[in-house]
């Protein structure tokens, strides 16, 4: 599985920049199992979802998403895989995203 993750990089780095280089995406995070390392427990980590979606606009691009996994939920993991986007932001109150610049297109 190791080797099947290391070839699928460059697909899912694409799948990124496509999602975010969008002038609207929709994120949010939700709790997931993850295992312990080295105590055979789960912890509880966080998978953020990125989608680029504006259909119900009239837009002909493709939708995609796009998921990271965190150990946790501190907000710099959104601030790190949205470094540089100025655009719109479609999430909730979560106080992580307050760093993030986000203007309008």
């Amino acid at each position: 599985m190791g080797a099947c993750g290391v070839l699928v990089i460059p697909l899912v780095d694409a799948l990124r920049r496509y999602v975010v280089s969008h002038r609207k995406i929709h994120i949010d995070d939700t709790p997931m199992p993850a295992l312990a390392p080295g105590n055979g427990k789960t912890k509880t980590g966080r998978l953020w979802v990125y989608v680029r979606d504006d259909r119900n606009s009239g837009s002909q691009a493709s939708p995609a998403v796009w998921f990271a996994y965190s150990a946790n939920r501190q907000g710099l993991h959104p601030q790190e895989y949205l470094a540089g986007f100025i655009r719109v932001l479609q999430a909730d109150a979560y106080g992580g995203y307050n760093k993030i610049l986000l203007t309008a297109a």
